[in-house]
């Protein structure tokens, strides 16, 4: 069994010429040895306009194949402009619909925005966990942080009934204790150095998850081989497999995330229990599914 947390679909602008379809994620899975695979919304917030799916095409898409898909939600917490807007009818309506989580969280705020604050608590309180993308840049897509991710961590304190997945090149560059300030949200090269915010974040907070997924993902856990899956064996019981593909051309090759997780296994560089926690345990226990 293996469970993807972190699938797309959508229209990829500006010329949508790669056009992720139900069809193709199907195959993409076929081909990749994926037995389900949660799809995630992205289009809610302005930033996430590059990949054209909404909640609503998500459901759609997911009902094609329920056996196979499963649908998260998104919502954007500046809807209103307001802290303290009430996301209850809409939460309470895409939970009854089958929504497992909320995300993928990117719009360009501060983790601890209040108006982030009070959509994640909402959240918690219908039993979705949040997966964000964290990528602390000026431009694009991604929640931001300062270095050793402080906003994070009071968020984690402010919304103690919340799960969050971490995920992004920020949330990854974390994983070492140094990280080059132009590299924060991109993809650090060479040894990791222990005493990263990351591990110890996922360390201190209960509330607090990963998934493997994108080449920020696979650049943590591969840069440093004997580190990432020193990682990857301490957080067995928190973390998810993941590929976070949005070509529709990937289908043709193997995704990166996909080709690290055939090496685990078929070389056995973790043990069965983990493997199977990260697998797919891991996401039936935490998103009920």
């Amino acid at each position: 069994m293996l469970i993807d947390v972190h699938g797309h679909i959508g229209r990829i602008a500006p010329d949508r010429a790669e056009f992720v379809d139900v069809t193709n994620l199907i195959a993409k899975m076929d081909a990749w040895g994926i037995d389900r695979c949660c799809v995630l919304p992205v289009s809610e917030h302005p930033e996430g306009a590059y990949l054209e799916a909404n909640t609503e095409d998500i459901l759609a898409a997911c009902a094609h194949y329920p056996d196979r898909l499963i649908p998260f939600c998104l919502i954007d917490p500046r809807f209103g402009n307001d802290p303290s807007h009430d996301f209850s009818a809409l939460l309470e309506e895409y939970r009854m619909r089958g929504c497992v989580g909320l995300g993928e969280m990117l719009p360009k705020l501060d983790f601890d925005d209040p108006r982030g604050l009070n959509l994640y608590r909402q959240a918690g309180k219908y039993g979705l966990p949040v997966l964000f993308d964290l990528m602390d840049c000026a431009h694009s897509y991604g929640l931001r942080d300062d270095h050793g991710l402080p906003k994070l961590e009071r968020t984690l304190q402010a919304c103690p009934d919340t799960v969050f997945i971490g995920h992004g090149p920020t949330w990854w560059a974390e994983i070492s204790a140094e990280v080059p300030a132009d590299q924060r949200a991109g993809y650090p090269p060479g040894p990791i150095v222990p005493g990263g915010a990351m591990p110890r974040l996922l360390r201190k907070y209960a509330n607090l998850w990963a998934d493997l997924s994108a080449g920020s993902g696979h650049n943590a856990l591969t840069r440093d081989l004997a580190f990432g899956l020193e990682f990857l064996e301490v957080f067995q019981d928190k973390l998810m497999f993941g590929t976070d593909s949005c070509k529709r051309s990937d289908v043709g090759s193997i995704w990166m995330t996909v080709g690290f997780w055939r090496d685990l296994v078929e070389n056995r560089r973790l043990p069965e229990e983990a493997l199977e926690k990260i697998g797919w345990k891991n996401a039936v226990r935490l998103l009920g599914i």
